[in-house]
């Protein structure tokens, strides 16, 4: 069963609707005391870190996740979501994520009239490394991005996207999954992705 974390914070419909398409049992879980019972997890987000971080704290779900990837089972983050994983954000000030992988995220920062921010569109991902979630995919390929703010470090970078400088577009550790652009909005391609997550 897979679950989508639920913490008032994240795109859940469409999420949901695109696993569902794949056929696969799916449910929003708010309960933080649930979450051990899934065998695979969707981290969503939308919207600023800091406030992501205090509704995870507040909701029980920070300890919840920290504890399922404890257990070795998959967690897949998605656009904010993958952002959480990392150590701290300086969005809005300095705020510290999850710590379950090394690295910040930074704010793009160019002038408007070289790259406009956000980041908005289709971009190309090239496949740094093999990785179950890439699995029959080919080594360029595209995804729909809407962000403002990436992941600088690109030590656990499976895919790296460049928009002015090369960013993580998707991540791997161990049972620890990231991607930046959103697979639910990126037709074929992103649905080959949750279904590898989902085939895990």
């Amino acid at each position: 069963m897979l679950g989508i974390v639920n913490y008032q914070v994240g795109n859940l419909a469409s999420v949901k609707n695109a696993v569902l398409r794949l056929g696969e049992k799916v449910e929003i879980e708010s309960n933080p005391y649930n979450l051990k019972n899934y065998d695979r997890l969707i981290l969503p987000g939308v919207g600023a870190f800091g406030d992501a971080m205090e509704h995870l704290r507040n909701s029980g779900m920070q300890e919840a996740v920290l504890e399922f990837v404890k257990s070795g089972k998959p967690l897949l983050g998605i656009c904010l979501g993958m952002q959480l994983l990392f150590q701290k954000s300086y969005e809005f000030g300095e705020h510290f994520g999850l710590g379950l992988l090394e690295g910040e995220v930074v704010k793009f920062n160019f002038d408007n009239s070289v790259k406009k921010i956000p980041h908005m569109g289709w971009n190309v991902v090239h496949k740094k490394m093999e990785s179950p979630l890439l699995q029959d995919l080919d080594s360029i390929f595209y995804l729909y991005f809407v962000h403002s703010f990436y992941v600088k470090n690109l030590e656990n970078a499976v895919g790296v996207s460049n928009y002015g400088v090369d960013f993580a577009s998707i991540v791997q550790k161990e049972n620890i999954f990231g991607i930046q652009p959103h697979p639910e909005k990126s037709h074929n391609v992103g649905l080959r992705i949750l279904k590898n997550f989902i085939e895990l």
